[in-house]
């Protein structure tokens, strides 16, 4: 099947995207390499969204730095409702007015209360209140984003670094490997491939999708890897095509992928693309699958995922 892009006509990714793009147009990582401009930041940011796209180190450092932050601006203002605002008992060791400041909204934000120091005073008792409100409400945010992070399944599958056309019974095949990196097991899986590649007509430049055809288009258990094949025969796009002409051709093929998550009994998804210049052509993949021991216990080395061998002329 063969969809050309025509002003008038969308695939989807969108016309001009199409037309104009000479990069990638979808990353490994499977994010679209599309920019929006015209926004405002908050119409175009949501904070939400972002919170649960980064990552955890990102995640706690910033949870970390709004901490002590919110507890500095409370002791500043502690300490700007005066010397009397705040009672110490006379035997603490603790000298420094900021610390003691400090220490006593770490207390409160956190609904501790030792009870070694107290308020007094309307401006302190008022921060107090303050504090506390904005404790709760900000706890029960961050309790919220956090479960959502842990609830939310998100698929980590594996790609190949390199696809390849090898030799495949007889003729040949464009092909690629996945594999599952978590110890969750994903059912039903389905992967789609699209060719997009640019073809002279008439003096200008179109582009072309092909929706290739697989070999298999879906596996029930995915305990192991999968390499995904697309067999090159008469019907296909790519009969006849050489490295250098998919590349003089701004080929990029790209995958998608959907799963049921068995833990969560939800549907995850996966993205990646591969450039021109990251098919090899002539080559295998290496076997990755070992039985580990006399048990018979089976072992895929993921580690190997994108190791391939020439193959003789």
């Amino acid at each position: 099947m063969r969809i050309r892009i025509k002003p008038a006509e969308d695939f989807g990714i969108g016309g001009a995207v199409a037309r104009e793009t000479r990069g990638r147009m979808l990353g490994r990582d499977g994010r679209f390499n599309v920019r929006r401009s015209g926004l405002g930041f908050f119409e175009s940011w949501s904070a939400y969204h972002w919170l649960l796209n980064i990552g955890w180190p990102t995640f706690l450092s910033l949870l970390a730095t709004a901490f002590v932050s919110v507890n500095v601006l409370f002791g500043a203002l502690y300490l700007a409702c005066g010397p009397g605002a705040l009672i110490r008992p006379a035997d603490d060791p603790m000298t420094s007015p900021f610390w003691q400041a400090f220490f006593f909204s770490v207390e409160t934000l956190g609904t501790i209360g030792y009870g070694h120091v107290s308020p007094r005073g309307l401006p302190a008792n008022a921060l107090v209140a303050a504090e506390s409100f904005v404790s709760l409400v900000g706890f029960a945010l961050v309790a919220g984003i956090a479960f959502a992070r842990f609830a939310r399944p998100v698929a980590k599958i594996r790609f190949s670094d390199v696809a390849l056309i090898a030799p495949y019974q007889g003729i040949t095949a464009f092909m690629f490997r996945i594999a599952n990196i978590r110890s969750n097991e994903l059912l039903e899986v389905r992967p789609r491939v699209s060719l997009s590649r640019r073809r002279m007509n008439g003096g200008s430049t179109e582009r072309e999708f092909h929706e290739l055809a697989l070999e298999r288009d879906n596996v029930v258990f995915f305990p192991l890897s999968w390499t995904i094949v697309h067999p090159i025969d008469e019907a296909s796009p790519l009969n006849g095509v050489t490295a250098e002409q998919l590349k003089a051709s701004d080929a990029e093929f790209m995958i998608y992928l959907t799963a049921l998550d068995e833990t969560f009994s939800q549907i995850v998804h996966a993205r990646a693309s591969y450039r021109a210049d990251e098919v090899v052509f002539g080559a295998r993949f290496r076997n990755i699958i070992d039985r580990e021991d006399e048990t018979g216990m089976v072992r895929v080395d993921v580690r190997r995922i994108g190791a391939f061998d020439m193959t003789p002329d």
